[in-house]
């Protein structure tokens, strides 16, 4: 089978290398396209290819039209609303992602920016610890739980709001279960999100929720900017000056929230979650293993469409 490996922004080398010794060895062609200016020459490198290995490249309805022979995407990371899944089902495409793999990176990024804001942006000004302060998760998958576990080392209490986890199940996590969105945002001096950009979750963090938070509250979004209200977002922050917003996902409105309110609000210049030389070795290598396994035994487990 012919794999391809397209990427804007390209694996590291050695992730590179280990993905095509991986797939190679398992009796298949890899080709490479990397840096590619213009969506256009993604889609001219699909027509004779089976497999398709990415990273936030956008596969597209144009893209699977294009790819005649193609039978699976996989997506090297969790996330995975680059790729439209209802075309890839209608044109019979497994599509898959690698979850936890860059988990550990979301991770440490997420306590890592409490941090930087807690200490006013490491400016010389009078900052705070975040000891003793409680940290709201929202969704408590395999990053979720990493923070909740790294941010108890720090010494903070840990909330978690997971629909699809018992009391139980978050309880093992190491987490207080909570039960609404109202509680949770309420009691949380820290609330980081790690909720998927679905239609019901699209827009669903704004004005109403954020203004519930404790006086000098920090919201974290390493998720997907599209979960924010970015109006509603702007508006609590207008209101409540005592509140602050860190992102590792730049918001439309970023030039206006910096103008208006400083240091209250700060975004990565892209999105740095997976950006450690782990994790894209990590997630590059998961992608090769699974299109070796899909095609041998025709295991499907990590599919995220149907």
């Amino acid at each position: 089978m012919k794999v391809l490996i397209a990427t804007q922004k390209p694996f590291a080398a050695a992730a590179v290398a280990g993905i095509k010794d991986i797939l190679e060895k398992g009796g298949h062609e890899v080709v490479l396209l990397e840096k590619y200016a213009e969506q256009a020459d993604f889609v001219k490198a699909v027509a004779d290819v089976n497999a398709i290995i990415i990273r936030s490249d956008k596969v597209t309805a144009e893209v699977l039209d294009a790819a005649k022979e193609l039978k699976i995407v996989v997506r090297a990371g969790a996330g995975y609303d680059n790729v439209d899944l209802a075309a890839a089902s209608a044109h019979g495409v497994v599509v898959m992602n690698t979850p936890g793999q860059n988990s550990n990176a979301v991770a440490e990024l997420a306590i890592a920016m409490m941090i930087f804001m807690a200490r006013t942006q490491f400016t010389p000004a009078t900052g705070s610890e975040v000891q003793g302060k409680t940290l709201g998760i929202q969704a408590f998958g395999n990053v979720g739980r990493l923070v909740g576990a790294k941010a108890k080392a720090l010494g903070m209490k840990v909330k978690a709001l997971d629909p699809f986890l018992s009391d139980e199940q978050i309880a093992a996590g190491g987490a207080e279960p909570v039960h609404t969105l109202d509680e949770l945002y309420t009691g949380s001096d820290y609330l980081s999100l790690h909720i998927p950009a679905l239609p019901s979750t699209i827009g669903s963090i704004g004005y109403d929720l954020i203004t519930k938070m404790p006086k000098g509250a920090t919201l974290v979004n390493t998720a997907r900017k599209e979960v924010i209200d970015e109006a509603g977002l702007e508006k609590a922050l207008e209101e409540r000056p005592d509140l602050k917003y860190v992102t590792d996902v730049a918001p439309d409105n970023l030039a206006v929230l910096q103008e208006k309110f400083g240091l209250r609000v700060f975004a990565t210049p892209k999105k740095m979650g997976a950006q450690t030389a782990e994790a894209n070795v990590n997630a590059g290598l998961a992608a090769a293993n699974q299109i070796v396994d899909y095609f041998a035994t025709g295991n499907t487990r990590f599919q995220v469409n149907k």
